[in-house]
């Protein structure tokens, strides 16, 4: 059975107004008096974010429990620092962010100029288990279609700077400024992926291979792929549901790769335009269909992707589970449609945050 772990990345707000607050400092501080050894928080670009990483785990159950253990863990590390957390991942409010300190943030700051200082964005990664590099790009190769739909289902950034931004995930939109992010077309083989990675260091436009921001790439410090589509999302039901489906992909193509299947390919540019589509309608009108990239409604999509993964989630045992999430989500909507609905209600972006806040422990 594959493991998997999240990486997520939360937003420090004043548990009051629900503006960010720049105290990721104190709150890593407490952090490593309370438990010296302790490896799951860390800092982030901005002195806004706390990022947090789980351990791997083969159940869902026991990565969901993780996930809700770390969100209540920073939570109370927060507020014994005078902030709360919430899994947001634009700030609803104005804000005007901070970079961290250290030799890599400075860099960035000085090699990007506003497209650093605009990165305050909460993203959600996760990492599943691989055999080999071989694998891992067999992997990556074939899951870039499918990545869309993971985005639109986690989609929770509505709002930019106080105003709507008409999208689903702005996140994303902003996380394309980088020079190095987005899909890929097909490696066919590690040598050539460890090669295209060279070449792009090389340059000199970005750092290291940390900086290689594919949408999906093999990570630099464990045997996994690293699904990096998705906004960090509002409730942990849903963190945990996207980790199910990305070990459902992963699993899918690690065995049409062993049968000799070719992946489905389609251009970087339409990647783009899916990638864009997901981002503006996530799940409220349509999206672009992974293998005929032709427009359909958000829950047919949602419903093409079981039925891609339906073996590889049913030999899990994660199958029905995965199927009354994905119907839970698409009856009450992701965080995107839960902010609006917030800001309808309550006609307050500060009221907004406030409830996250307290949905993020949920």
């Amino acid at each position: 059975m594959r493991t998997v772990g999240v990486e997520e990345e939360l937003l420090l707000v004043d548990p009051e107004t629900g503006e960010p607050q720049a105290l990721s400092a104190a709150v890593l501080a407490r952090a490593a008096q309370d438990e010296p050894d302790q490896d799951v928080f860390e800092k982030e670009l901005h002195n806004q974010m706390l990022e947090f990483a789980t351990h791997p785990q083969s159940g869902m159950d026991e990565l969901h429990a993780e996930i809700v253990r770390c969100r209540k863990e920073a939570a109370r590390l927060a507020g014994d620092s005078g902030c709360a957390v919430a899994s947001l991942a634009t700030s609803p409010l104005p804000v005007s962010p901070s970079i961290g300190i250290g030799r890599r943030y400075q860099w960035m700051a000085e090699q990007y100029g506003i497209a650093t200082r605009e990165q305050l964005v909460m993203g959600c990664h996760v990492h599943v288990s691989v055999d080999s590099d071989e694998e891992a790009v067999a992997i990556v190769d074939r899951i870039q279609p499918w990545l869309t739909v993971l985005a639109a289902i986690s989609a929770n950034s509505p709002f930019w700077q106080g105003k709507d931004t008409g999208y689903s995930s702005y996140r994303s939109r902003v996380w394309q400024r980088w020079p190095s992010a987005g899909p890929t077309e097909p490696f066919r083989s590690a040598e050539r992926y460890h090669q295209r990675v060279a070449d792009m260091v090389a340059t000199g436009v970005i750092l290291d291979e940390g900086m290689i921001y594919f949408d999906a790439r093999l990570s630099r410090t464990y045997p996994t792929v690293e699904i990096r589509v998705s906004d960090v999302c509002l409730q942990a039901d849903t963190a945990a549901l996207l980790a199910t489906l990305a070990r459902g992909l992963v699993e899918t193509a690690a065995r049409e790769w062993r049968a000799d299947k070719e992946p489905v390919t389609h251009s970087v540019s339409l990647l783009r335009l899916a990638a864009w589509r997901a981002a503006r309608s996530g799940l409220t009108e349509e999206l672009l269909h992974p293998e005929t990239m032709h427009r359909m409604p958000a829950e047919t999509v949602v419903r093409a992707l079981l039925e891609h993964v339906e073996d590889a989630l049913a030999d899990s045992g994660d199958l029905d589970r995965a199927r009354e999430s994905c119907a839970e989500l698409l009856r009450h909507g992701n965080g995107a449609r839960v902010q609006r609905e917030l800001l309808e209600r309550t006609g307050s972006l500060r009221s907004v945050v406030t409830e996250c806040v307290r949905l993020t422990q949920a």
